[in-house]
């Protein structure tokens, strides 16, 4: 995979970019419907419904297919297109939070709220230099472990994409061993990954879904404090 870790801090940061391409009609991450490993995973009652946060949710097709199963969602987007959609899409019988945000910035009342993260498209889109800054955000988000009462933390589920060489992004190439490391030395442990059948024809054997469990805090001086 090529080194683009030193390409210049691009658009990519800030919410116009994204509001271009929604208004283009080009947001090709975007599946139209929900994430079929995710619908597969709520089909078989792998994880039991509590309150998560959808990371850089789009058009929230998952944030509203969790909400259906019962699980409490709160979406976030920095793209004020893309919150409008949500909220254009939004289904009395699927309610889902929508923040207008930049998950670099959330609010500090969310940190350690939630049982899940999902993620998918949203760790290729950031600038890679920001990668670790959003291990730091997941890890903040997500209930803390209690080892004394053996109570692992909460659960990230990832779906990721793309597992290619390209050399530049967005879409930003995706490295499964950057993504075990790093989340390793957050805390987290790799309870299960596998690469889909059920992934869109056009991503199948170009993603792999990972499942981590928060399981114990690093030590202060490895956990940076996200910036805006």
């Amino acid at each position: 995979m090529s080194d683009i870790s030193n390409a210049p801090a691009p658009a990519v940061n800030l919410p116009g970019y994204w509001e271009e391409i929604y208004q283009r009609g080009d947001a090709g991450w975007d599946l139209g419907r929900p994430t079929p490993a995710f619908r597969r995973l709520l089909d078989h009652g792998q994880f039991a419904p509590g309150r998560m946060i959808v990371l850089g949710a789009g058009r929230g097709h998952d944030a509203r297919e969790f909400a259906r199963r019962g699980f409490a969602v709160t979406a976030v987007d920095f793209a004020a297109d893309a919150v409008r959609d949500m909220r254009a899409l939004a289904d009395p019988h699927e309610p889902v939070e929508i923040l207008q945000s930049d998950i670099f910035d959330l609010p500090k009342e969310l940190d350690g709220a939630f049982d899940y993260v999902l993620e998918y498209t949203c760790y290729c889109a950031i600038h890679p230099l920001r990668r670790a800054e959003y291990a730091d955000v997941v890890a903040r988000l997500l209930r803390s472990p209690e080892p004394a009462e053996g109570k692992p933390g909460g659960t990230y589920i990832a779906l990721a994409f793309p597992l290619d060489d390209r050399e530049s992004g967005p879409p930003f190439p995706v490295s499964l061993k950057e993504i075990l490391s790093l989340f390793g030395e957050k805390g987290f442990d790799l309870l299960s990954r596998e690469t889909p059948s059920d992934s869109a024809p056009q991503r199948r054997g170009r993603e792999e879904l990972l499942i981590f469990q928060f399981s114990r805090r690093a030590n202060p001086s490895t956990l940076r404090p996200a910036t805006g």
